[in-house]
């Protein structure tokens, strides 16, 4: 009985693993590349319980544990770069100039939360420089006008469909533009913002809807969004930030390609995962809300902050533009087959790099 039940296990881990290689872009396949983190959990105990369980001696006790050993270690695979084992992307920053940092938080709130007072709580306690909140209809837009004090720039775009979006800014925002690139009534924002030191820097902040039964029945919108604005930022020379709930994992093929196609350095690599969502269940957490930046800049801090209520941990990353230290920061390269790919999925919803608005251009 043990066996068979160790059987059943392993052939399950083994087809929740192989299913995502395939490029199908369902919600019920492309779901599968978020928990890959438990996957492994589960591999580890699987391959306990064949050592402790099953009689070695037996060929199809090997093969088991072989099976469970191979989808642990691809599994790994994925998750290790997001672990302090592996080695930084994104240089720790040398020096400390007011004049050059930017300091950004993210937050999708949960529109349904009421807890506002939580939030400006982080805010006044951690004090970003950018605030972006996402979820935010006009309810969220009246309590947090209490910001515009000391952020006197904003971008507003409230909606109570879940994919409101705002951002209150200290620093000057420039050439701004709200756009709906490939679903209407899911926005995004993209701006220069300018440093204290006058550099200015192109932003741009996303949330795509996910695959989901309840939202879109496949992942091709999302990807189409992410791609159009690798697609947009890849040839700049410009300092960049990409930042957002990006509703997609760290360790996703989608995820990776828009490193790929962007060539935009992630500052979680050989530092940690920082699983953002869902805040409520600590045994099914995913990082889903990012922030991509170019060689421009070094890492001063990357935090998850604490809980206050919506389903989301709020993140605060604080950069450094240093181009002399960090011009030989090197992220993922794509080759022909990437680019074929990231076009392909453009194309499926007739978006291109010349829809997104190119601040400063």
């Amino acid at each position: 009985m043990t066996e068979k039940i160790l059987a059943f296990l392993t052939l399950f881990l083994v087809f929740v693993t192989v299913l995502p290689l395939w490029r199908h872009e369902a919600w019920w396949v492309r779901g599968l590349d978020f928990p890959r983190l438990q996957f492994m959990v589960t591999a580890l105990f699987i391959l306990l319980a064949d050592a402790l369980l099953l009689d070695l001696s037996h060929y199809g006790s090997w093969l088991m544990a072989g099976l469970a050993f191979g989808c642990f270690s691809f599994h790994l695979g994925w998750i290790l770069p997001y672990t302090r084992l592996f080695p930084v992307e994104v240089k720790a920053s040398r020096i400390q100039n007011e004049e050059n940092r930017i300091r950004i938080m993210t937050s999708n709130v949960l529109t349904p939360n009421r807890n506002y007072k939580g939030l400006l709580d982080l805010v006044a306690k951690y004090q970003p420089d950018v605030l972006v909140t996402l979820e935010t209809d006009l309810w969220w837009q009246e309590k947090l006008s209490v910001l515009e004090t000391d952020y006197r720039y904003t971008i507003k775009c409230p909606m109570d469909n879940l994919y409101g979006m705002h951002v209150f800014s200290k620093l000057p925002l420039e050439d701004m533009a709200i756009q709906f690139l490939v679903e209407p009534d899911v926005p995004s924002v993209h701006a220069l913002v300018m440093l204290r030191s006058n550099i200015k820097v192109r932003i741009h902040f996303l949330h795509p809807a996910p695959p989901s039964p309840t939202e879109n029945s496949a992942s091709s919108e999302r990807d189409a969004e992410l791609l159009v604005i690798a697609k947009s930022v890849s040839d700049e020379h410009i300092p960049i930030i990409v930042a957002g709930d990006l509703n997609d994992v760290a360790w996703s093929e989608t995820t990776r390609l828009f490193r790929k196609i962007s060539g935009l350095l992630d500052p979680r690599i050989g530092r940690g995962m920082f699983n953002t969502f869902h805040a409520a269940y600590w045994f099914a957490r995913w990082p889903l809300d990012h922030l991509f930046h170019s060689e421009h800049f070094t890492l001063t801090h990357i935090e998850r902050l604490p809980y206050y209520g919506s389903d989301h941990f709020p993140m605060l990353v604080e950069l450094m533009y240093d181009l002399p230290n960090g011009a030989d920061q090197e992220g993922l390269e794509a080759d022909e087959e990437d680019h074929e790919w990231a076009e392909s999925k453009m194309e499926a919803h007739a978006v291109e790099e010349d829809d997104v608005h190119e601040p400063g251009k």
